[in-house]
């Protein structure tokens, strides 16, 4: 239900992430063996939408457990650097980073709050800051987000976002066709959820979150307003899990709401320009 956010909210919500890193190690959701193998994770708008990252630096920002972090170095970047306030989420994705060979000259990894991203981090600016699905819905405050990510991205560099759209936060869960919750809504989203979005029947013990709701107007004028380019808004009716009960699995591993059921955003997906000096 909404409410204010708890004084605690940090602290609540990196102890629910510290607990379901051994789950999403172990499972079969981001499957590591596979991952390990070569399989990449990334979705294939994002590497088109971003293009060829050869040669380029790039930071990703709230990376969990690194594979698409990782992802990216494979797919040439000449340094990636991941950042997480979960320290078991970065050691894990260390320890993938080991496994595949690449040492911190290639692929590092910080511990620490997205908001203290520019004084964590090794570098100065990326050529590419980058930030997966399901990252800003864990920040209250998109506008110091936009500012803090703005600030490392080099001149003419870029800062390539990709998220689940805010509407399906307005929807019901059981078939995503009605509108039951507020999308402008301001205050905090607390939740009791047990298990995971990989293992929904998985055993866990902390299960308070705290969530907010940005809508896309907000996180676009917030990106301009930190002096960046956007290039574009792409908005995809897929999402990488079951999100509502009536969404279907496809073969490309995205699911999909039955074909005859009218499509709506499930994901978004946005770029953005830092001006090149000079």
């Amino acid at each position: 239900m909404y409410s204010p956010p708890p004084a605690d909210w940090r602290e609540t919500n990196r102890s629910r992430w510290d607990e379901r890193v051994p789950i999403h190690v172990a499972g079969d959701f981001y499957d590591l063996a596979a991952f390990r193998a070569g399989e990449d994770s990334l979705r294939d708008f994002e590497t088109a939408e971003a293009g060829d990252v050869s040669g380029r630096s790039l930071l990703h920002l709230q990376c969990h457990i690194g594979l698409d972090t990782l992802s990216w170095a494979r797919r040439g970047a000449s340094r990636v650097v991941g950042l997480d306030f979960s320290e078991p989420a970065v050691e894990a994705a260390r320890t993938l980073a080991a496994d595949l060979g690449l040492g911190p000259d290639r692929a590092a990894f910080v511990a620490a709050d997205v908001y203290d991203a520019a004084e964590a981090v090794p570098d100065t600016s990326y050529d590419i800051v980058y930030t997966g699905v399901g990252a800003l819905n864990w920040l209250p405050d998109v506008t110091r987000w936009a500012e803090t990510a703005a600030a490392l991205v080099a001149p003419g560099g870029f800062l390539y976002l990709a998220e689940f759209h805010p509407l399906t936060d307005s929807l019901d869960d059981a078939t995503g066709s009605r509108v039951t919750h507020d999308y402008f809504a301001r205050d905090a989203w607390i939740d009791e959820t047990p298990g995971t979005y990989a293992d929904f029947d998985a055993r866990t013990v902390h299960n308070r979150s705290v969530e907010w709701q940005h809508p896309i107007g907000e996180v676009v004028s917030a990106i301009a307003a930190a002096g960046l380019r956007i290039e574009f808004l792409h908005e995809h009716d897929v999402s990488l899990f079951a999100r509502f009960g009536s969404l279907r699995r496809h073969d490309d591993g995205y699911h999909r709401f039955p074909a005859d059921r009218p499509r709506i955003p499930l994901m978004y997906s946005l770029k953005a320009t830092k001006q090149a000096t000079g």
